[in-house]
């Protein structure tokens, strides 16, 4: 909802806020932004002194902005006090991901559970963290122990008429989040739908009214149901992307376009124009992940073989090693790694000093342009791109990157990438450039420019984000994923080769 439709009164009681990082952050500001009164709850201190003064944690495009236009209405503290006698809480922590993707949600529930027990007997608690199915039921558990609500302690939750509680617990519902990192306030203020998970009508007329400023679509279902569809959602745009970069990879040995291909799967009627079927990067991030890992695991804990979503997680992080392999084929490198296992997972970089390659780069100038895991956002964390970085150093290269959203690299990464403050002064005598993240700011960049500061004129573009610019230029040479790679294959001819036959 845009700041001109704030309500100037308050929309009812207070909603409480739990976890005030990226979701509680943008939930907080919208819930303000539509005229409700929000008390935002979160145990790190200096994340509420940050938004109280605000700062939001991370960064998301115009949400400084929300919280400051809505600030009379917006509320931070550290102390689960803040929430007594408030009969509305949206849970809304981010859940941790480590490196492996393996999700840490016991810290979740142990601290949403900790803060919802000054609630009032009743109060109506929102799950909308990223969480296991099943995953209500036994937050609904925990904090009946904690509450000292005895009967209601069992795993399963009873099931009265008014809502997962007895008569004396609180209700619970589950409306699965659905935000965009770059686009997380039209996510939130303007979804195409709302999932809802409830048990009963009053909890259904409650929620539907504190949802209305935000959607009349809204798609009703128990609770498990909601919680499972958000796994099922992720886990569907996974396999999509696991699938094309698949079939694009064998294109690349063909002589096929794989951007061909795609066009064509989505004239199909069976499948659609929206379809997550370009050929590109490996899904990166965690939240992609993080659903493919709990449908494994709920899958082996039930004693079923989780086939698909088990395939899907090898073959993104096979797909992973693209850019290592095509950039060595750039460079005419790939002879010296002829022993060595690319088309296999490898451990995660940077590796112990016994385990390293060959420092087969060394000398070598890599520009990086792009290095958060998508345009829109400065988070780092889960990036392919800085991936690659710790890849490019390990094998002896020197990593120069640009990053509009990037200004101070982290302790680890700063002390071996130079960051510079523009595309061109990081291609600045590059041997490649290689293209991480889809920023608007690179299309801009004069060809005649970038190609005149580079040391040779080569450029890895994943994603294809410069295709249009670049795939035509025979000044250099170019790689994208699930392009015909000149001189692989027969076939592929530089007619094919520079797009001739692609539709614009």
């Amino acid at each position: 909802m845009s700041p001109s439709a704030t309500s100037a009164r308050a929309r009812g009681p207070a909603i409480g806020v739990l976890g005030l990082w990226h979701l509680g952050s943008v939930t907080a500001a919208c819930l303000a932004a539509a005229g409700y009164e929000v008390i935002g709850v979160d145990p790190d201190p200096s994340v509420v002194a940050g938004l109280a003064a605000g700062h939001p944690p991370v960064y998301e495009p115009g949400l400084a902005e929300l919280l400051a236009h809505s600030a009379e209405r917006l509320h931070f503290s550290a102390d689960a006090a803040a929430l007594a006698g408030v009969s509305r809480v949206w849970v809304a922590f981010d859940t941790p991901v480590d490196e492996d993707d393996r999700a840490d949600v016991e810290w979740v529930l142990d601290q949403a559970a900790r803060l919802l027990v000054p609630l009032p007997i009743g109060a109506l608690v929102i799950v909308s963290s990223q969480l296991p199915a099943g995953s209500v039921a036994r937050l609904r558990a925990r904090c009946a122990a904690l509450r000292g609500e005895d009967g209601l302690r069992d795993e399963d939750g009873l099931r009265g008429k008014d809502g997962l509680r007895g008569k004396d617990g609180l209700r619970f519902a589950c409306v699965p989040e659905n935000l965009r990192l770059g686009s997380a306030l039209e996510s939130f203020s303007a979804p195409a739908r709302i999932v809802a998970g409830v048990r009963g009508e009053e909890d259904r007329r409650e929620l539907a009214e504190l949802l209305a400023p935000f959607s009349s679509n809204l798609l009703w279902m128990r609770v498990e149901s909601a919680e499972m569809l958000k796994h099922a959602l992720n886990g569907f745009l996974a396999t999509s992307i696991a699938f094309a970069n698949e079939v694009a990879t064998i294109c690349e040995s063909l002589g096929a376009d794989a951007s061909e291909v795609a066009r064509g799967l989505k004239s199909d009627p069976r499948i659609g124009p929206r379809a997550y079927l370009d050929p590109g990067d490996a899904f990166a991030g965690g939240t992609l992940a993080r659903d493919v890992g709990f449908l494994q695991a709920l899958a082996e804990s039930n004693g079923l073989t989780p086939c698909v979503s088990a395939g899907v997680a090898a073959g993104n992080a096979l797909h992973r090693q693209w850019a290592r392999r095509r950039l060595l084929e750039l460079l005419d490198l790939e002879h010296e790694h002829s022993e060595a296992p690319l088309v296999q997972p490898e451990p995660e970089f940077p590796l112990p000093p016994a385990e390293r390659r060959e420092r087969s780069l060394a000398g070598r100038i890599v520009a990086i342009w792009g290095l958060t895991y998508k345009p829109g956002t400065d988070t780092l964390r889960r990036s392919g791109a800085v991936e690659l970085c710790r890849w490019l150093i390990d094998a002896g290269a020197q990593v120069r990157a640009h990053d509009p959203a990037v200004h101070v690299l982290p302790t680890g990464l700063a002390e071996v990438i130079e960051l510079c403050g523009s595309p061109l002064e990081a291609a600045a005598g590059a041997h490649v450039l290689v293209l991480c993240t889809a920023c608007p700011e690179f299309r801009d960049v004069s060809v005649e420019e970038l190609l005149a500061t580079l040391a040779e004129p080569l450029i890895l573009d994943p994603a294809g984000w410069l295709a249009d610019a670049l795939t035509d230029n025979e000044n250099l040479r170019y790689a994208r994923v699930g392009m015909p790679f000149p001189g692989r294959h027969p076939a592929a001819s530089r007619a094919a080769v520079q797009g001739v036959f692609r539709e614009r």
